[in-house]
């Protein structure tokens, strides 16, 4: 379990981020159009995880429309947001802000926020997902992680693009 808070109160996960050095957990989310994807369909690609509690809020729309900007058109990366929102909400953000350099990804039915320790187990957020940041390289090895310590903060981006290269 770990231990960030969300307005300066504890919360707590299920778990934790997977360690730096370690294989990316596997992970099927769904897509705009319903369908399920894992991290093969971006094989070859490093990969800016974005994880996030909802898109409807002024911090995980910020940090979405921020990690657009700085991969940009980079042919060697990609940024998944991942959120618990349904799809067809996150195609409206990103249709309505402009954002087509990145990937909304819907946890809504799979494992993922179990699996790779990010579902928020107590406050008014329980259920969703903290706001965090995973890197991968192009075989989907960690190479760098954060649990944002603050959930209504934004994460280190400077940082999350050095890991990225």
């Amino acid at each position: 379990m770990a231990n960030v808070l969300f307005k300066g109160n504890p919360a707590h996960t299920v778990g934790e981020l997977p360690r730096v050095g370690s294989a990316a957990p596997a992970v099927s989310l769904v897509n705009r159009t319903l369908e399920d994807v894992t991290l093969d369909a971006f094989a070859g690609k490093k990969k800016i995880l974005n994880i996030v509690p909802s898109l409807d809020t002024g911090t995980c729309a910020t940090s979405t429309r921020k990690f657009n900007e700085k991969v940009g058109s980079r042919q060697d990366a990609v940024v998944l947001i991942v959120s618990k929102d349904l799809p067809f909400a996150q195609k409206r953000f990103c249709e309505a802000e402009g954002v087509a350099n990145v990937v909304s990804l819907s946890a809504f039915r799979s494992t993922f926020d179990e699996d790779w320790g990010v579902q928020l187990i107590d406050t008014p957020l329980k259920g969703l997902l903290a706001r965090a940041v995973v890197v991968l390289d192009e075989n989907n090895k960690v190479i760098y992680t954060e649990l944002v310590p603050e959930i209504t903060t934004e994460p280190d981006y400077d940082k999350a693009m050095a890991a990225l290269g």
